[in-house]
C-alpha cells in the first residue's frame, strides 16, 4: 500500500479569484463546492478540480479497507507467518512512518494526518498478528501471558494513535510561525520523507514476491490487500493527472511537489501486476493438482473383487 499522502486538488490560495478576505478571520470561499471545503479545506470551483477530489477520497477508502481483508485472513487460517513475509510488513510499516512524516512537516490538511495515522494503526495490528502466531505456533505449549502482552500492546497503541492527530493538529501552528529560511528546510525534510516513503514502499513488495515464490503458493494471504492497493494507487494517480486542466500556476511546480507520493504509488502498482499473477499461476497449479489427486482411480475395491473370486 502506498499511501496518498496528499489529495491532488489545488491548496488554498487566497489570490485566488474566487477567494474573498474578510477584515477579520480567514478568506471565505465564494464559489467553490461547500461539503468539500467543510471536509478538506479546500476551495474547489471547477468540475476538474471537483473529480479529483472525489477520485483522491476513493482512492483514500480504498487504502482504508485494504488491510482488514488481510487481518480476518490472518485470524481465520491462524498460520499467517508462512504465508506473509515480515520484510513485506516491516517495509509497509516504514513507508507509513515516514509518509506521516512528510504529511506533518509539508503541512498537509488534517483529514490527510488522521488518515496515515490510521494506516499506521493497522500496520500494527498486522504486525502485532504475525508475531503472536509465529510464537505462538513456535511454542508446544498455549501461553496465556502471551495473548494478555498481544492484547496490552494493541490496546496501548491504539490510545496513542488516537492520541496523535490531535497533538499534531493542536501543534501544527508552530510550523506556520517560523523564519522563511526555518520554514523552507522542513518542507524539504518533509518532501525528503516522501521520497523515503517511496523507496519503502516498493521495497515492501520485494520480499512478499520471492516468499511466494519459494513457497510457490499464495495461500494464506489475501488477495484483496493487494487488489484494493491497486485500486488506491491508481485512483491516486488518476486524481493528480484530472487536476492538471485546472491549474492556475505552474504544472512543473505541481508535478514535482507530487512526484514522491506518484513514484511510489506508480511504482508500487505495477509491482502489484506481478503479485496478480502469483495469485493465478499458483492458483491453477493447485487446481491442476486437485483435479489430479481426484482423477486418480480407487483399487481398493478392485482388490475386495479379486479376493471374492479367489475364495469361490
Amino acid at each position: 500500500m502506498a499511501a496518498a499522502a496528499r489529495f491532488a486538488g489545488k491548496s488554498v490560495d487566497a489570490s485566488a479569484p474566487n477567494w474573498s478576505a474578510p477584515a477579520l478571520g480567514r478568506p471565505l470561499c465564494v464559489n467553490g463546492t461547500p461539503w468539500i471545503l467543510y471536509l478538506l479545506e479546500e476551495c474547489v470551483d471547477n468540475v476538474w478540480e471537483h473529480c479529483s477530489v472525489v477520485i483522491g477520497l476513493v482512492s483514500m477508502f480504498c487504502f482504508l479497507l485494504s488491510t482488514l481483508p488481510q487481518v480476518y485472513e490472518a485470524y481465520r487460517n491462524g498460520k499467517v507467518e508462512e504465508a506473509m513475509s515480515f520484510g513485506f510488513l516491516f517495509f509497509l510499516f516504514s513507508g507509513d512512518v515516514t509518509s506521516f512524516a512528510g504529511c506533518y512537516l509539508t503541512s498537509q490538511l488534517p483529514i490527510q494526518v488522521v488518515t496515515v495515522v490510521f494506516y499506521i494503526f493497522t500496520d500494527v495490528i498486522l504486525i502485532s498478528q504475525f508475531l503472536y502466531y509465529k510464537i505462538k505456533n513456535s511454542s508446544s505449549r498455549k501461553s496465556p501471558v502471551l495473548k494478555w502482552l498481544c492484547s496490552t500492546w494493541c490496546v496501548a497503541a491504539t490510545l496513542v494513535l488516537l492520541a496523535l492527530p490531535k497533538l499534531i493538529v493542536d501543534n501544527s501552528a508552530i510550523l506556520d510561525t517560523q523564519s522563511p529560511t526555518a520554514s523552507k528546510s522542513v518542507e524539504i525534510t518533509g518532501y525528503a520523507c516522501g521520497y523515503l516513503a517511496s523507496v519503502f514502499y516498493l521495497c515492501s513488495r520485494f520480499p512478499q514476491l520471492y516468499k511466494n515464490f519459494r513457497r510457490q503458493s499464495t495461500e494464506g494471504t489475501s488477495y484483496l490487500l493487494f487488489a484494493l492497493a491497486m485500486m488506491g494507487n491508481g485512483t491516486y494517480g488518476l486524481s493528480v493527472i484530472v487536476v492538471l486542466p485546472a491549474l492556475r500556476g505552474s504544472k512543473q511546480t505541481f508535478i514535482i511537489k507530487h512526484l514522491a507520493w506518484l513514484i511510489g504509488s506508480l511504482g508500487v502498482l505495477i509491482l502489484d501486476f506481478f503479485v496478480t499473477a502469483q495469485f493465478i499461476m499458483y492458483r491453477k497449479k493447485r487446481s491442476a493438482k486437485s483435479k489430479a489427486l481426484l482423477s486418480v482411480p480407487e483399487v481398493e475395491p478392485l482388490l475386495c473383487e479379486e479376493e471374492e473370486l479367489s475364495v469361490l
